[in-house]
């Protein structure tokens, strides 16, 4: 097997549909086919064991260079109990840093010891450049304690639903919200998710964010069965999985109000604070537990608004776009068109962000003349990353890019930053990369000591998404603020301040509270669209 870039001709690799992969067949590989070679843990490896059954590729011996700390052997015990006690299912909810991949990965080495296991899928977020190397990395470091790994991403499930797995961790695990994706479908058939509950993998669910409602947790609907003592059929259906799942919760006691886009949860701010303690207590509350929630010792994100004074110019700019986006949305409102009523969200937000990339690119500075390293997160490329990547580099401050698919490599982006060599990323990713101080590299040097602060050049509508972010600097005994800039006077800063209010809510291990996405939405002018935090703003 051989990971060639796509688009890339290399002789001597041969593609072949039957594995929809590059092959090359041969006694050994040639030294210039090398690099193409994939390495112990991944989905290429995997499919090269398959393939040569009698001659499997040796696994590497645990390298020793990672140890894990006391809180996660505690969370890797957790876990064992709960499969010893004959549990389906583990939700894994730490806050971002405090080690959610090594404890899951000692986890499931107690699992599949317990369990007589033989294969562990670690389905991991995305940019597969970063994740699938560091989780591989972390598995060779502790040891593979005799089980065969296979790490891929979620667009990868594809590739692994026609194989057979004993435990499954799911890192990021808010990824299953929706269960109207091929996504979801994939993922139903590879867990096993209708399946009685002593035929189903185990399954860790890892994730500090795991939804903003109760009814974006589908995906922890075995676990809520098994603790309630019904079967699987109570909680989901092949055909309306998202229906059976909000009815069963409805039934027992979970406020659902129904109207004409489906089920919604209630906004009565009392019953959902009692809702919350209703279904974390399903899981927590369980003996041994189901799920397992440690905040991060070093204390909350400090997370404030920054307030931006337009100029002249700059307001002039920005009113003239507000007028013309509050005409387009009152015209897509009357005639009930919702593709023209976001695309014109879309247009606002994208434009309202380049007449501010100035300010933004002048508190960057700032911030690294006092010898800071900046994090900037941003939704947009044309019109926010590009601009703000372009004229720091005039200024001569040079950036680490994270964005855009396959324009830059990802991990070498990455470790300019971490290194110091660029003092400023500007990046579109959520989650699953680490950007934080002091971070021990893969070879064993260490990450630059420069304090860390971040600022979300445009807030972001979702406060999962928002929490993801501040974790990518947030972690690991490093406090790092962050700032989310606006246009001060404007509709900007009442959605700024609601995010401010409502981000903390998302690290809530059962869901958090959603009226910030229905006032951002009132806000904006775009309440009348139908699921707004699905289909527009993640």
């Amino acid at each position: 097997m051989l990971d060639v870039p796509y688009g890339t001709q290399v002789d001597g690799a041969a593609w072949h549909p039957a594995v929809n992969a590059h092959l090359h067949v041969g006694r050994a590989l040639p030294a210039h086919l090398a690099p193409y070679a994939p390495g112990p843990h991944t989905l290429g490896r995997f499919i090269e064991n398959t393939l040569n059954p009698d001659d499997p590729l040796p696994v590497p011996a645990p390298t020793e260079e990672l140890e894990p700390r006391r809180i996660q052997f505690e969370a890797a015990d957790a876990i064992a109990a709960r499969a010893a006690a004959g549990g389906r299912q583990f939700l894994l909810a730490d806050e971002p840093g405090v080690g959610k991949t090594i404890s899951a990965v000692l986890g499931a080495t107690a699992v599949g010891d317990l369990r007589g296991a033989r294969r562990v899928l670690v389905v991991a977020d995305r940019p597969a450049a970063i994740t699938i190397r560091h989780w591989c990395r972390t598995i060779t470091a502790l040891g593979d304690g005799g089980l065969e790994w296979v790490v891929i991403t979620w667009d990868r499930l594809e590739k692994v639903k026609d194989h057979t797995w004993d435990v499954i961790i799911a890192d990021e695990a808010h990824a299953l919200r929706r269960t109207t994706t091929k996504r979801w479908k994939l993922w139903a058939r590879i867990s096993g998710h209708a399946r009685p509950h002593d035929t189903a993998p185990f399954v860790i669910a890892t994730t500090a964010t795991p939804g903003h409602t109760p009814l974006e947790l589908p995906y922890l609907a075995p676990a809520y069965a098994q603790v309630l003592g019904e079967p699987m059929k109570q909680w989901t259906s092949a055909t309306q999985p998202a229906q059976t799942f909000a009815a069963a919760l409805e039934r027992h006691g979970v406020e659902v109000e129904h109207g004409r886009y489906g089920a919604t949860w209630t906004t009565d701010p009392q019953r959902r604070a009692a809702d919350l303690t209703l279904v974390r207590g399903w899981l927590a509350d369980e003996r041994p537990p189901a799920m397992l929630h440690r905040a991060a010792p070093w204390g909350p994100v400090p997370i404030s608004g920054m307030p931006v004074t337009l100029t002249p110019a700059e307001r002039s700019a920005y009113e003239a776009e507000w007028g013309e986006f509050c005409r387009e949305m009152d015209i897509a409102r009357r005639g009930r068109n919702m593709a023209k009523g976001r695309a014109a969200l879309l247009r606002f937000r994208q434009k309202a962000g380049l007449i501010r990339v100035d300010s933004t690119v002048d508190w960057i500075a700032q911030q690294v003349g006092a010898e800071r390293q900046v994090a900037c997160s941003v939704e947009f490329v044309a019109t926010a990353a590009d601009p703000i990547v372009d004229r720091l580099r005039d200024s001569g401050i040079d950036v680490a890019t994270i964005y855009g698919r396959d324009r830059f490599d990802v991990e070498a982006e990455r470790l300019r930053f971490q290194t110091g060599d660029a003092k400023v990323c500007v990046f579109t990713t959520v989650a699953s990369i680490s950007l934080h101080a002091g971070e021990t590299l893969a070879d064993g040097r260490h990450a630059s000591t420069d304090p860390r602060v971040g600022v979300f050049h445009q807030a972001r509508f979702s406060g999962i998404a928002g929490r993801q972010v501040t974790g990518r600097t947030h972690r690991d005994h490093q406090v790092s603020p962050w700032h989310i800039a606006y246009a001060e006077g404007t509709v900007e800063e009442q959605v700024g301040k609601v995010m401010v209010e409502r981000i903390a809510a998302a690290s809530d291990t059962v869901g958090g509270d959603t009226t910030g996405l229905a006032d951002v939405a009132a806000l904006l002018g775009a309440d009348w669209l139908p699921d707004l935090a699905e289909n527009l703003i993640e």
